[in-house]
């Protein structure tokens, strides 16, 4: 009977001894729950955080595409291989790119520029970090083309950027006032009187001759109509009805001579030659009138 009583104790104090252990092991599990739960938390805190950059940096990249895409400069981003990362619209007009590009180097590129090597710039750009700038052509337009290290946010060199400006019209303006400079000296030359008109009959120049014999102000009397130049001496019908047929369809066109009365220097026997500057398009451009006195 003893050992009954003692056997029953003895597996009484096994089953408290496993329930305290499955106690324990509750409160271990409780306490795992929540770790798991306070990591969770965490997990969701860093992908909402997470989230919110990568809609950031889709945003980022949206604006520069459309900067990029507006801002009317031809720009190409080359890594230091010289390896294109990315370019512009308005960079197919120098080189022909398209979007299959991305990746290749700028050396496999046809490019459209006359006489230059900007590859060259930017080996160079890389080995010196000088920017490097130059006047190009392609084709008929003229660009003002950039090489520049590309830094990143760390201010670390990782390339070099090509950016080109459309400056053709500075250029033609600059060309046209270079011709205009040298016909000017080439008609001041001339012994007997010549006049340069626009389309207009505007003076646009005139050489000494003209100024000395027929008098005016070359400061005052340029850009203005030559009937109101000279105190309006040559604003008379004969000459208003010659200069006006040169705008007819016929291709000859005869020289004037006339007998005028002019207030200044009384009467004058000229003839007057005309030869018309046109464009390709046939359009007149300048009136060239020599004048011979007889």
């Amino acid at each position: 009977m003893g050992a009954m009583v003692e056997e029953q104790q003895a597996s009484n104090e096994e089953l408290q001894s496993t329930n305290e252990e499955l106690q324990s092991t509750n409160e271990e599990l409780e306490t795992s729950k929540e770790e798991l739960q306070s990591v969770n938390e965490e997990l969701v805190t860093v992908n909402s955080e997470l989230h919110s950059k990568v809609e950031l940096l889709t945003s980022m990249q949206d604006d520069m595409k459309n900067l990029l895409d507006n801002i009317s400069v031809g720009a190409i981003f080359l890594d230091r291989d010289l390896m294109i990362r990315r370019f512009t619209h308005d960079a197919t007009s120098v080189y022909r790119l398209v979007a299959t590009d991305l990746g290749r180097p700028l050396t496999d590129i046809r490019s459209e520029l006359k006489d230059v090597d900007l590859l060259a710039d930017a080996r160079s750009v890389l080995d010196t970090l000088t920017p490097i700038e130059r006047e190009v052509q392609a084709g008929n337009t003229w660009y003002l083309a950039r090489t520049q290290p590309y830094r990143t946010m760390d201010n670390v060199i990782d390339g070099v950027v090509l950016t080109f400006n459309d400056v053709t019209e500075r250029v033609q303006a600059i060309a046209a006032r270079r011709a205009r400079d040298l016909a000017e000296a080439v008609v001041d030359t001339v012994r007997e009187p010549l006049v340069v008109l626009d389309r207009q009959l505007h003076i646009v120049t005139a050489n000494r001759a003209y100024w000395s014999h027929f008098g005016g102000d070359p400061a005052g009397d340029v850009g203005h109509s030559l009937y109101a130049t000279g105190a309006g001496q040559w604003d008379f019908d004969t000459m208003r009805e010659w200069l006006e047929a040169m705008n007819s369809p016929e291709r000859t066109f005869k020289a004037l001579e006339l007998v005028h009365v002019f207030p200044a220097l009384g009467q004058q026997r000229l003839k007057i030659s005309l030869r018309r500057v046109s464009e390709k398009g046939g359009q007149t451009d300048l009136v060239l009138l020599s004048i011979q006195v007889l």
